[in-house]
C-alpha cells in the first residue's frame, strides 16, 4: 500500500512540475517587443518597400481607401494578438497585389517585415528576423508593450 501512495505522490509532483514548466514557457513567449529584427535588416527593407510596396501603401505606409495601412492604430489593432508568422505569410503569399503576387522571396519578405516593425517603433535587437513562417509563429504581434512580470 505504501508503494502505491509513493507512486501517486510522484505522479502528482510530476504533474505540478509540468504545469509549472508550461507557465514558465508562456512567460518566455516572445513578442515583437523583444527585439526580433536588426536595424540593418530594417534598413535593407526600405529600398525593398520602395520597390514593391510604395505604389499601393504610399510614402508614409498609411495606405488609402483601397489599400490597408502598414503603420499606425488601424494596422496595430488589426494584427494585435496574432502570430508574426501570419503577417509574414500574408505578405509572402499575396504581395505585391498585381501579377507579381507571391513572387517575393522569404528573405525579401523578412526584410520588408523588419522595416514595417521598425516604422511602427518596435525595438530592434541583435538577431535578424527569421525567413520562415513556422519560426515567426512563435512571436506574438502585440500592439502595446506588455508589462514586465515581477
Amino acid at each position: 500500500m505504501n508503494i502505491r501512495r509513493v507512486l501517486i505522490v510522484i505522479a502528482c509532483l510530476a504533474g505540478l512540475s509540468t504545469g509549472h514548466s508550461v507557465l514558465r514557457a508562456q512567460d518566455r513567449a516572445r513578442s515583437v517587443w523583444d527585439g526580433v529584427y536588426t536595424e540593418a535588416q530594417a534598413q535593407r527593407g526600405l529600398p525593398l518597400y520602395n520597390q514593391h510596396c510604395l505604389d499601393c501603401h504610399g510614402d508614409d505606409l498609411e495606405g488609402d481607401a483601397e489599400t490597408p495601412a502598414l503603420k499606425g492604430g488601424t494596422f496595430l489593432t488589426n494584427w494585435d494578438g496574432q502570430k508574426l508568422g501570419d503577417l509574414f505569410t500574408r505578405i509572402h503569399r499575396d504581395m505585391p497585389l498585381n501579377f507579381e503576387a507571391g513572387k517575393l522571396s522569404s528573405a525579401v519578405v523578412a526584410d520588408l517585415l523588419a522595416y514595417i516593425l521598425n516604422i511602427n517603433q518596435f525595438p530592434p535587437g541583435s538577431k535578424e528576423l527569421p525567413h520562415a513562417a513556422e519560426v515567426l509563429n512563435e512571436i506574438r504581434f502585440e500592439a502595446q508593450r506588455p508589462e514586465k512580470k515581477r
